[in-house]
């Protein structure tokens, strides 16, 4: 599945403009093909049991023409035994293939619901970031767990109860045949009808299917943002209106299902009447052939129980039908997550990159997350190995961006960056990132231990690798006070820490993945200052040797900066270290003087160990612009 030449640009996820049904089924037939193939000689063997159980099915029906003529008629009761234990051992062995389908069909339909919702899930997460910025996590849940639930009966009970109930028809229309010609093709006449009328009511059924599954991908997304946003809807006391809003979507949901339902039950009444119709007819037809010794009394009630066997199997179509119906609803869905093109099978990413020193340089690099409307315009800087670039500005500026495309999550609308000389476009994505390491602004922890957080940057790393990492980011101090310690389970995106606590976690776990390059996204702005100030000094540590992107609002953290770039509006429009800039006297020394206007020593002691230089000035000669209070 997935073989498609879809392409992942940020689109969303939705299903074309309509198409006639034949088109989808002939562009689904290869995926189908793909499931049904491999699992051939399972399907054979359950339609062999198929045929089996629907021939033992007519013991009973063929049975009572015998019974009425040869043993009640002419009483010939030496025959009764025989179609007693005739009838017994069809039905027994008729339960048997029924349950030894059960368990070889419906077992099969949940393995190949776990295979796809491995395949699905597996391709989801090779997917780039512009992917997951177009969709939903909720609705990306739904496709994983939700829309491959109904292809199970592709493979289960429902496609071989299908052809079984074909294969009864035809058996049946045969038998009805030798039996009265005239009355068959009466009844047959009106099955044919209502065949119609089913195929004409599935092509109303199915979109309905589709469009359930876009809805409940969509409530299923609002109830997992809400529920992992609780706390703010909470501490805005937002409950009633986010129960409001999921209760629209839910009624959504329900408006679906009564459109499915009113379509079923139609067919339902269609069938029953069906059903009704031609009984009366065989009623009043096969009577006045019996009064006229047309056909015996025993060949009118095997034909009567005939019927039933031919009628039946086009009623339980209804229910068939629509089974397959919604298969094939969420095989279309699925293959279109599938038809996306995973970032790592980018055709013009072919250079597998060895060790890297670490040189980053941006070359006129411009940016845009929707055409027309450039984030970064055209920048140019080099980060050189073992070194530090931070970047300042306001928020919006384009600091993140830039991160972004140093992480390769995204691709230059224009420009280049090179890593040690190489295009960064054409470098396969597993080779680099192995390389790197990211301290996001949003902390990310799994509901699991605090070992497993910080060893999923290297499950292989040793103990004394592990226990070294978690003491240069100061993790020990917390963890060791634990009655678990390192397997203290931290909750749900590490719900039972504090904001500082959960950053030292991710530090740690950057310590650890020991990368070449480093990308440190406001690593510290959940710390106090004296945590901030021990963390720190694992921060000088693990920058050393590596070529580390900060991203800073506390201007006093970069001072010891290689160099600094002062972003705005997507552009670079200062640079050079604490003490370039801040004599520039520009946009740098503005926003550093505000956040450290009450700092009396400013211009006496930037900072222990800084390499900045005393400023000339004194306190009394400072402009007014340094007199703002703190921010």
């Amino acid at each position: 599945m997935g073989s498609g030449e879809g392409r992942s640009g940020g689109r969303g996820t939705e299903a074309s403009p309509k198409r006639p049904a034949s088109e989808r089924l002939r562009d689904l037939w290869p995926d189908i093909r793909e499931l049904v193939y491999p699992r051939r000689g399972l399907l054979l063997l359950g339609f062999f049991l198929i045929c089996i159980s629907r021939v033992c099915g007519f013991a009973l029906p063929v049975s009572t023409r015998y019974l009425f003529d040869n043993v009640l008629g002419k009483h010939q009761v030496t025959l009764l035994l025989p179609l007693v234990l005739t009838v017994l051992g069809a039905t027994a062995i008729q339960g048997a293939t029924g349950f030894i389908l059960t368990q070889l069909l419906s077992i099969e339909g949940q393995k190949l619901i776990a295979q796809l919702r491995r395949k699905v899930q597996q391709h989801v997460g090779r997917l780039p970031v512009t992917y997951y910025d177009a969709n939903k996590t909720g609705q990306l849940v739904s496709r994983i767990m939700s829309d491959v639930e109904g292809i199970r009966n592709l493979i289960g009970t429902g496609l071989v109860d299908f052809v079984g109930g074909v294969l009864t028809a035809v058996v049946s229309l045969v038998l009805l045949l030798q039996i009265s010609p005239v009355m068959t093709a009466m009844a047959l006449s009106i099955v044919v009808a209502f065949g119609l009328t089913l195929s004409r009511a599935f092509r109303t059924i199915r979109p309905i299917f589709r469009e359930r599954g876009k809805i409940n991908a969509e409530v299923t997304g609002r109830l997992t943002e809400s529920l992992g946003g609780v706390r703010v809807i909470k501490g805005y006391h937002a409950e009633d209106r986010e129960a409001r809003v999921f209760s629209e979507g839910v009624q959504r949901l329900l408006d679906n299902v009564r459109k499915s339902m009113t379509a079923m039950s139609v067919m339902s009444l269609a069938a029953t009447v069906l059903m009704g119709v031609v009984g009366a007819i065989v009623m009043y037809m096969g009577v006045h052939k019996v009064l006229n010794h047309s056909i015996t009394q025993g060949k009118y009630v095997e034909f009567v129980s005939l019927l039933a066997f031919l009628v039946a199997p086009v009623v339980s179509v209804v229910n068939i039908g629509t089974q397959i119906s919604e298969a094939l609803a969420g095989l279309e869905r699925t293959r279109q997550v599938l038809a996306e093109r995973p970032e790592d099978e980018d055709p013009t990413r072919t250079h597998a990159i060895g060790p890297i020193r670490g040189e980053v340089v941006f070359d006129k690099v411009t940016f845009a997350y929707n055409p027309g409307h450039d984030v970064l315009h055209a920048i140019s800087f080099t980060a050189k190995p073992g070194t530090v670039t931070a970047f300042v500005g306001p928020s919006g500026s384009g600091k993140s961006t830039t991160i972004g495309l140093v992480s390769a999550f995204y691709k230059p609308t224009s420009g280049h960056i090179f890593v040690d000389g190489t295009d960064l476009d054409t470098v396969q994505l597993p080779s680099f990132r192995s390389q790197l390491g990211v301290v996001l602004q949003e902390t990310f922890l799994f509901d699991g231990s605090i070992r497993d957080n910080v060893e999923f940057a290297r499950p292989d790393a040793s103990e004394q690798a592990f226990l070294e990492s978690c003491r240069i980011a100061r993790v020990d101090e917390f963890a060791e006070k634990q009655d678990n310690k390192y397997d203290t389970i931290v909750g749900e995106r590490g719900v039972k820490l504090s904001g500082g606590q959960r950053q030292r976690l991710s530090i740690a776990r950057a310590i650890l993945a020991d990368p070449r390059i480093l990308i440190l996204d406001e690593a510290t702005s959940s710390l106090d200052s004296e945590s901030e100030a021990m963390i720190q000094e694992g921060l000088s540590h693990l920058m050393k040797g590596r070529t580390t992107f900060v991203i800073a609002h506390r201007l006093s953290t970069i001072r010891r900066a290689d160099q600094i770039l002062v972003v705005e509006d997507g552009q670079i429009v200062e640079r050079g270290t604490h003490a370039e800039l801040f004599a520039l006297r520009g946009r740098y020394w503005d926003m550093y003087t505000r956040q450290h206007a009450l700092d009396e020593n400013l211009f006496l002691a930037p900072g222990e160990g800084d390499v900045i230089p005393e400023s000339p000035d004194t306190p009394s000669a400072r402009p007014d612009s340094a007199r703002l209070p703190k921010l």
